[in-house]
């Protein structure tokens, strides 16, 4: 995990890729176990950047808006978890009036995906690897979606995307959208099967967690009593009491709050949240993965990450790709 192997001689004719919005490194991580090299990373978060450090043994470059292209060495792939943003249509009728086109690339100006669309622009990578909320197709009533589906095309590069849940990787329902795309020969890719492990949450618990993390009472009566107040509105919202035999909800950055959506049952005592390394093995991270932060910050990063076994399954199906197009054969999920 440490050992980082973008200054390894022998991987020069690796598949090179930048990892942009990186958070804590899950995309890379995956990256690298499919055989990549990454060459550059970005993250402006200052407690991502030294989870990042510790386990990668670089600070990633700050704000990408700061960011000068030719200082990115050249890559294959541009791997980014971006924010999902609205887009302003701000300007397009004086655009209209003054007869100045207004493409794709126009209008995510101003927004965080326009970063990736200039570093796309300028560099000309092999393919990109997105990933986001499943209900980024859905933002803005899909304007959002067009637009970044035009900006990509308007460049040149194809546009494949499907929301994938990684439960029968993870042992946690967990949906988000993948968007992948090639510069050239694209039309026989297809989304890889996904297995089905049937993991349980039993398997990613520590065995003598700290008592620290089982809710106070206060907490607990709080918790129920606000549980049952929106039941007898007939809503849903609620705190979610894990079976330790299934999946559990979705882990969300704002775990770090009460820890309610994910809650661990105790015989004779009251539940309790999961711990941060729990967290990190309900994601797929490695048991050498550096937790250097507190737990307010690590519940955040792992929150806010990816599930990592479900983007190396991918990410082993984009190099794969890129190596043999012509004669790749995929299997599809449909």
């Amino acid at each position: 995990m440490k050992s980082s192997n973008h200054n390894n001689p022998k991987i020069i004719n690796k598949i090179k890729f930048i990892d942009l919005f990186a958070g804590i490194g899950g995309i890379r991580i995956a990256f690298e176990r499919a055989g990549g090299t990454c060459v550059f990373s970005s993250e402006w978060d200052k407690f991502a950047q030294k989870t990042y450090e510790a386990n990668f043994n670089e600070i990633p470059q700050g704000d990408i808006r700061h960011i000068d292209v030719e200082n990115i060495p050249d890559f294959d792939i541009l791997c980014a978890g971006f924010p999902c943003q609205p887009f302003s249509i701000a300007g397009v009728s004086k655009r209209n009036s003054l007869n100045i086109p207004h493409g794709f690339e126009n209008k995510t100006q101003g927004t965080l995906f326009f970063e990736i669309v200039r570093i796309m622009k300028a560099k000309k990578p092999r393919a990109f690897f997105l990933e986001n909320v499943k209900n980024l197709e859905s933002h803005d009533k899909g304007r959002t979606f067009m637009i970044i589906k035009g900006a990509i095309e308007e460049l040149g590069y194809s546009f494949h995307y499907k929301v994938i849940n990684a439960r029968g990787l993870v042992p946690q329902n967990r949906e988000r959208i993948f968007i992948i795309g090639f510069r050239d020969n694209a039309d026989s890719f297809n989304f890889p099967v996904i297995p089905d492990f049937q993991p349980k949450i039993s398997q990613i618990l520590e065995d003598n967690p700290d008592t620290k993390y089982t809710l106070s009472d206060h907490l607990w009566e709080y918790l129920q009593k606000y549980a049952k107040k929106h039941k007898e509105k007939g809503n849903g919202f609620g705190f979610g009491l894990a079976d330790i035999n299934g999946t559990s909800r979705t882990l969300s950055a704002r775990y770090y709050k009460d820890g309610s959506e994910i809650l661990i049952p105790q015989k004779d005592k009251n539940p309790r949240r999961l711990t941060p390394r729990e967290c990190a093995r309900l994601q797929g991270y490695p048991e050498k993965f550096d937790i250097v932060v507190s737990d307010t910050q690590a519940y955040k990063q792992f929150g806010n990450s990816v599930a990592v076994p479900l983007v190396e399954i991918l990410a082993c199906h984009i190099i794969n790709y890129l190596d043999n197009p012509d004669v790749f054969i995929a299997a599809t999920t449909t």
